[in-house]
């Protein structure tokens, strides 16, 4: 039998070292499903339950790896469900190739089924390269082109393969005018700032007596020079969402995270510095950071792009972080004066103790975030954690405390609902051996990761440890949203838009042969925890938790506090969320009183 396209379509990916795709099938890409079963095996498709899912999973993988993504849809809806999770992997800078069917081509332009002109469509979210296959020589290239497009520089590509060219006999490209000869192979190469700027960067940062740093995802390989610089410079370190694994917080001048999710301490650390170090970081929200001229600034991003977009900086270093902040530590003189070190390690301390006491308020009938606190203190080695948007997202950030060889992610610059189960499902299978734990919202739940506790359930067999378990906060609620209606408009909770159907969620993970544990009881969540990370097959643990305990952000500005004594005394929760929020805020001096609803 004579190669096809879609024979030489794997047999190139292989050689660029893909192994794993994820998708679901369609008749638009029949021709390329079929050689791959042709290939035996040696590049596993995962069977996800929906598109989006499957790009969700890729982008994970990337992240999680380091390695390419590929996710693969059919043509129309296939295609276009695909979009949210490559605009994940897009915002977060990650590589990942999509491959989509597509209608016949004699039949294109003739508003034919399911046609939709891809190329446009993928423009933007794989604006680096979207390309649509039409003869059999073009596809060496394409597929050459949008692989080392990916990975060097870490953007999505797209590639579209009409399902009549699928399965035409592959042709290699001539020798001649108009065709194009292209080769495997790219290396990431070593992007490390001209001294003269490093010196620049050095005598900024050995003049600031009170340096924070800021850590973010493009810091992954680089812990040991962040801490290398944080201990010549007596600097404490903050962490943005998609960084919160790269340090561990049991370092004493690790703040935690930043932002609305972020700790009191880092807080602290951003407002008191008079020199700020930001190392491979797009954290969005300035009004977290230092006031404008208050600190001089330093910043590392292996983009361009993403450089003095949050902060002024005074200067901007272009380069790896590893190898820049390597080139750099030479240069460093270690301050003498270890006073700004110490008020900032008291600060952590002082906030570890807040988040404590919060956690251990009472509520009704638990308080979220002791469920965070009651996991962090049984997290095994190496475990992975994934969080999905939402308020869980709140917990995450600030209770669970990482430690070295532990990972963890999230869909960070899109915030998208629905990406944590896709995300562990992708982290088991790129690590079987390791735990993986996804902490859910019972909102995302409910959109489409319950869908992909199915997938859990065909795969689970074939991992080497079956230590897979999704938390869900079961409140009813919105939750998330419903405080940003509250804080950020002054409206109080809309019910029609917010109050959500109790679902069973461990029942649903019984019925189709998971392990289901409910939780209605704090008391019982350390022992639930425990169950849930030794069963022997993989869990959902489902946890009744108090809606109207309060994501208390670590600064509250004057109109926060306008917004939410606005909404308050039409609010339908008006009572809860008076308790709480006086537990959260004032829990040093309330005495606990068991679930009374009432502080004293």
């Amino acid at each position: 039998m004579a190669q096809t396209v879609s024979d030489f379509f794997w047999e190139r990916l292989h050689g660029w070292g893909v192994r794993r795709v994820f998708g679901y099938p369609g008749d638009g890409i029949n021709g390329l499903l079929g050689a791959l079963r042709r290939r035996g095996g040696d590049i596993e498709f995962v069977q996800a339950r929906h598109e989006e899912m499957a790009a969700f999973m890729a982008s994970a993988h990337a992240k999680f790896t380091g390695e390419l993504g590929v996710c693969i849809a059919t043509s129309g809806p296939g295609a276009s469900h695909l979009l949210t999770g490559l605009y994940d992997a897009r915002l977060d800078h990650m590589p990942v190739l999509a491959i989509a069917g597509q209608q016949a081509r004699t039949a294109l332009g003739a508003h034919y089924q399911q046609e939709i002109d891809l190329v446009s469509m993928f423009k933007d979210v794989a604006g680096s390269f979207a390309a649509q296959a039409s003869a059999p020589a073009q596809v060496r290239h394409l597929v050459d082109r949008a692989v080392r497009t990916a990975i060097g520089e870490r953007r999505v590509t797209a590639l579209i393969m009409p399902n009549d060219l699928q399965e035409m006999a592959y042709e290699e490209p001539p020798r001649a005018h108009g065709a194009v000869l292209s080769g495997i192979g790219y290396t990431k190469p070593r992007v490390i700032p001209h001294e003269a700027d490093l010196q620049r960067a050095a005598e900024v940062l050995n003049a600031g007596s009170k340096v924070a740093m800021l850590i973010g995802a493009g810091a992954a390989g680089a812990a040991d020079e962040v801490v290398g610089v944080a201990e010549l410079l007596g600097a404490g370190v903050a962490k943005a969402l998609l960084g919160k694994a790269i340090l561990p917080d049991d370092l004493p001048f690790v703040t935690g995270s930043i932002g609305l999710l972020g700790t009191p301490a880092s807080w602290d650390l951003m407002q008191g510095c008079d020199t700020l170090l930001m190392v491979g970081s797009g954290f969005p929200y300035s009004e977290f950071l230092p006031k404008e001229g208050q600190a001089r600034g330093v910043q590392i991003d292996l983009k361009a792009d993403m450089l003095s977009i949050r902060y002024p900086m005074e200067v901007n270093l272009h380069g790896d972080a590893a190898e820049t902040l390597r080139a750099l530590l030479p240069m460093l003189r270690r301050k003498a004066d270890r006073s700004w070190r110490e008020s900032v390690e008291t600060s952590i301390q002082s906030s570890q103790r807040t988040l404590t006491e919060r956690a251990m308020q009472p509520a009704n009938p638990i308080n979220p975030q002791r469920v965070f606190t009651e996991l962090s203190a049984r997290l095994p080695e190496r475990a992975i954690l994934t969080s999905d948007s939402g308020s869980c997202a709140n917990w995450y950030a600030r209770d669970v405390r990482m430690r070295r060889g532990m990972m963890g992610s999230l869909s960070g610059g899109l915030a998208s609902m629905g990406a944590a189960v896709p995300y562990a499902i992708a982290a088991k299978l790129a690590y079987p051996d390791r735990p993986v734990i996804a902490l859910v919202g019972d909102g995302a739940m409910q959109m489409n990761n319950m869908a992909e506790l199915i997938t859990v359930q065909k795969y689970w067999r074939n991992w080497a440890s079956p230590t897979w378990i999704c938390m869900v906060l079961n409140n009813q609620d919105l939750n998330q949203v419903t405080w940003e209606q509250r804080v950020m408009e002054g409206d109080p909770k809309f019910e029609a838009t917010q109050v959500i159907p109790d679902v069973p969620y461990h029942r649903f993970a019984e019925m189709i042969g998971l392990k289901g544990i409910f939780v209605d009881d704090p008391e019982r969540l350390g022992a639930a925890w425990e169950e849930a990370l030794i069963s022997p097959v993989p869990v959902v643990l489902e946890v009744r938790t108090d809606p109207e305990v309060p994501p208390i952000p670590p600064h509250f500005t004057f109109k926060q506090v306008k917004n939410f004594l606005a909404a308050t005394p039409t609010d339908p929760e008006n009572g809860g969320i008076i308790a709480n929020t006086a537990r959260q805020v004032f829990g040093s001096i309330l005495p606990r009183s068991g679930n009374d609803e009432t502080p004293r």
